[in-house]
């Protein structure tokens, strides 16, 4: 059936992964004959709800799934906020709460589910955790409640599963009290077996979360406070009353079957003569293996689809479901043939995963365990009665094993089980994965589809070699939903690469063989402070672009050597070598340091004098500073001097190194302010000014949950709760944003600066050329979790001398441009023509640009530099 034209109308009622991902397939496989109607009832574009607990910590982070130019392609039409009431399958027309019909060929039921709640009083005062809404009425509840209490808010939540114990730690990193009720005898019940909840809850018990298991609530209490209703706690089944101040329900997900009952009864109460939906026992439409409901030309995928009496909420079966209905639809064979129940816990502090048959409900299976409770550690693989199939696994503590031993569910091991045992010493034995083994299964990437994609990848224009992980994940999609096998991933990849015959070389540059990490620690080793001498004993020719920078940041780290001092000048870049940002126009930027944005009148009028008696463009930086353009290079000496003379130091935005810490008003001003954030971020401005590192880094430092600071944007972040300090580390903006991960919580000045002496000195020490923190911890082996044993429990040993080094860097800090102005030779360099060291640019025109001037004449690049050898690197900021 048709429109008549060819075209075919294809409605999908649904706006989830479940129809992204349909809609997304479709699209691809023949656009030009589709027509395709998306209803989603919601008022966004399809987006990514495992990443939900992203959006309960940070409202503006963007969640949408895939490309958003699929909802702009000519057959492709996205309605929001249309709800479906109605469907007619005589007709063939789905009608919407608002009276609008849609008329099909063919129907794609994809509503999804709803979160389940409790049929208990007071029900109706809790919050779910399944939309956008539903975190960020969350996110604004907390930090109400904080305003209005004074205190530290006690939320509750109620299911100790996979989405409770993320909705817990979420509420926690916002400043509340968490604490998860569960009814089970241990947490996660339906992915974890005995053994593993009792190290699952030492765990647990180790995060702050205060955990009630065993019972089963039985009213949510209220007390009315001038006329307005407010939660008091949860009534448990024992009477237990345990107080809160919100509650919320997250006990797993009922199928929105609704629109099928809905026509079921309509035609039982019609009489009609049509068939109807098969409604699973525990709700949910059933479907075969192509997705086809009992109704002709309705079919449905994802949590509302019952497949062999099942209904599965899970990301990875959905998005089989899609591929599998756009295949057959499109006349394909595939099928779809069950269910991937594997499950990672997205939780700092907790290592837990489980895939397979865990349980051992397998006949003749047999077990292969360790268990250290008191430890928080559990490690069982279930294999087949000969012991050679691997049937299942659970891992609490440490699930490293996980990633090599997913794709091999159902298959002959290579090694026996127990090698695979981390907790005994044991590491993943070598052997190579079989091609049609499912390396992503939330995106059903094979290991053969990788490995064809580091050969030559055929959905890539010109079908390169892929290289690089960045590049395999656009082109695979393997690692970009909930990013668990993307260890595994970069370890196939360079598998592959030495396959293909591509030596996979850590080397800084053709001048290094070693990495930037192994040039940091040979340099450190044999006690060198100059670029000549470094070159002499590790390198090999005059250097380049690449290695000179390094080790000039290398050497200041070391060894707080001035940028301008002898043998470190000709390794530096433009900016660097003159202590300004040079600008498209040839004149340089003037950024003096604000520490934590604290000014005084009399600094800002002192600012505001140069700027006027030099002619200077003046902006506020992203960073909250004031930046100051226009000025010549032989201008920048005696710009500086004033500026010094006024107490203001070098802001180092020329430098890799910190830039600013930025803070709200905290407890000085905000009457919602727990913590002095401004003195805090001064400390920290202060201690770390200066410091240089593989590439500019930010901070910030806000006073509550509020987070008027945007901490969590930056690579280090500190948030002010009624407990502490906590620290957040790894966020970056630019090009690939990465929001910043809590490393921990509740701590005193003290230990929080300790702890961030430890994780800078341990990114500058080990990080690669340019390498952002965020970038880093992604390929560290554990990311967060290695970051925290070695900063916080010391896993390595080096506390003592990441501190040592800090606290080296903070002793010989001096003002870069103070030292400048008192050394006659470093003034030498600030000179527009090498042979007329007096002569000035008098050709410089300038135009009005918004009430301000600028320079619009360029200076020469050519005769910058005065000494020294050829500038380097880039001449942006």
């Amino acid at each position: 059936m048709g429109t008549g034209n060819g075209i075919r109308r294809i409605v999908v009622i649904g706006g989830g992964p479940a129809a992204h991902r349909f809609t997304e397939a479709m699209a691809k496989r023949e656009p030009s004959n589709l027509d395709i109607t998306v209803l989603t009832e919601e008022a966004h574009v399809p987006y990514d709800r495992v990443a939900l607990t992203k959006a309960l910590t940070n409202t503006s982070v963007d969640l949408t799934l895939g490309d958003p130019g699929l909802w702009a392609q000519e057959n492709v039409t996205l309605v929001t906020n249309a709800g479906v009431k109605t469907l007619d399958s005589i007709n063939q027309l789905v009608i919407t709460h608002d009276g609008r019909s849609f008329a099909y060929d063919e129907l794609v039921l994809a509503t999804g589910s709803n979160a389940a709640t409790l049929p208990i009083p007071g029900n109706e005062h809790t919050h779910v955790y399944r939309t956008l809404e539903d975190v960020w009425a969350i996110n604004a509840g907390i930090q109400h409640l904080a305003a209005q209490l004074g205190r530290k808010p006690v939320v509750a939540t109620i299911g100790g599963g996979l989405l409770g114990l993320e909705a817990a730690a979420g509420s926690q990193s916002l400043g509340a009290e968490a604490v998860v009720i569960d009814g089970g005898k241990w947490l996660m019940g339906t992915q974890l077996d005995e053994g593993a909840g009792q190290a699952m809850g030492r765990l647990i018990a180790q995060t702050g979360f205060k955990v009630h298991g065993g019972v089963f609530p039985k009213e949510v209490t209220t007390e009315s406070v001038d006329g307005v209703c407010r939660v008091t706690g949860v009534l448990m089944a024992d009477e237990n009353h345990i107080p809160a101040d919100m509650v919320i329900v997250s006990i797993g997900v009922r199928p929105r079957d609704e629109l099928a009952r809905n026509y079921n009864q309509m035609i039982q109460d019609t009489g009609a003569h049509a068939p109807v939906f098969g409604i699973g026992p525990r709700g949910g439409i059933e479907i075969d293996e192509h997705c086809a409901t009992a109704v002709p030309h309705i079919w449905a995928i994802g949590e509302v689809a019952n497949f062999a009496g099942m209904c599965i909420g899970l990301v990875a079966p959905a998005n089989a479901m899609a591929e599998v209905l756009a295949a057959h639809l499109q006349g394909g064979e595939a099928a779809f043939t069950g269910f991937d129940t594997a499950t990672k816990l997205k939780l700092s502090g907790v290592d837990v995963a489980s895939f397979g048959d865990g349980f051992a409900r397998t006949e003749g299976s047999l077990e292969v365990v360790y268990a250290d409770a008191a430890r928080g550690l559990y490690q069982k693989i279930v294999v087949s009665s000969d012991a050679k199939v691997l049937l299942g696994g659970i891992f609490v503590g440490d699930a490293s094993p996980y990633q090599a031993l997913r794709p091999l569910l159902g298959r002959e091991l290579p090694a026996e089980a127990g090698a695979y045992l981390s907790a005994l010493g044991g590491e993943v034995p070598d052997g190579d994965l079989p091609d049609d083994a499912v390396l992503c299964s939330c995106n059903s990437v094979s290991v053969g589809a990788i490995k064809d994609a580091v050969g030559g990848c055929g959905s890539c224009e010109g079908s390169e070699p892929v290289n690089d992980l960045a590049t395999l994940k656009t082109c695979t999609r393997a690692g970009t939903q909930c990013g668990s096998c993307v260890p595994m991933l970069k370890k196939l990849m360079e598998s592959q690469m030495t396959k293909n015959g591509v030596v996979v070389s850590t080397a800084m540059c053709e001048h290094f063989e070693l990495s930037r990490s192994e040039l940091f620690e040979a340099v450190q080793v044999a006690g060198l402070h100059s670029y000549p001498a470094i070159m002499e004993r590790f390198g090999k020719g005059s250097g380049c672009d690449i290695c000179k920078p390094v080790i000039a940041s290398v050497l200041a780290s070391q060894t707080s050597g001035h940028p301008m001092e002898a043998g470190l000048a000709g390794a530096q870049d433009t900016n660097d070598r003159v202590m300004a940002n040079m600008q498209k126009d040839g004149t340089y930027s003037v950024v003096p340091r604000i520490p934590g944005g604290e000014i005084t009148p009399q600094k800002l009028g002192v600012i505001a004098a140069v700027a006027e008696k030099y002619n200077l463009y003046t902006k506020l930086t992203g960073g909250l500073r004031i930046d100051m353009f226009g000025a010549r290079l032989e201008q920048l000496p005696e710009i500086w001097k004033e500026l010094v003379d006024a107490g203001f130091e070098s802001g180092q935005a020329y430098g890799k190194s910190l830039r600013n810490v930025k803070t709200c008003v905290g407890s000085s001003w905000c009457r919602y302010g727990m913590l002095d954030s401004v003195a805090m971020g001064i400390e920290m401005e202060l201690r770390y000014r200066g410091l240089r590192a593989p590439h500019k880094f930010k901070m910030g430092v806000s006073g509550c949950a509020r987070e008027c600071a945007e901490a969590r944007a930056k690579d280090v972040g500190v948030i002010a709760t009624a407990e502490g300090w906590n620290l957040y580390v790894g966020g970056n903006g630019g090009a690939n944003p990465a929001h910043a991960q809590l490393l921990i919580g509740g701590l005193d000045d003290a230990t929080l600066l300790r702890y961030i002496d430890r994780y800078l000195m341990y990114y500058i020490r080990t990080a690669d050329k340019l390498q952002r923190t965020a970038r880093w911890m992604e390929d560290l082996e554990g990311g967060i979790e290695h970051v925290k044993s070695v900063v916080v429990d010391d896993s390595l040993g080096l506390g003592a001398e990441l501190e040592a080094a800090m606290e080296n860097h903070v002793g010989n800090y001096q003002d870069e441009w103070a030292a400048t102005l008192a050394d006659p030779e470093k003034l030498r360099r600030f000179r527009s023509f090498v042979n007329a060291p007096d002569q000035k640019d008098e050709d410089l025109t300038y135009i009005a640009e918004r009430g301000q001037h600028r320079p619009v004449e360029p200076v020469s690049l050519g005769s910058t530099i005065s000494i020294g050898a050829p500038a380097t690197g880039s001449v942006a900021s």
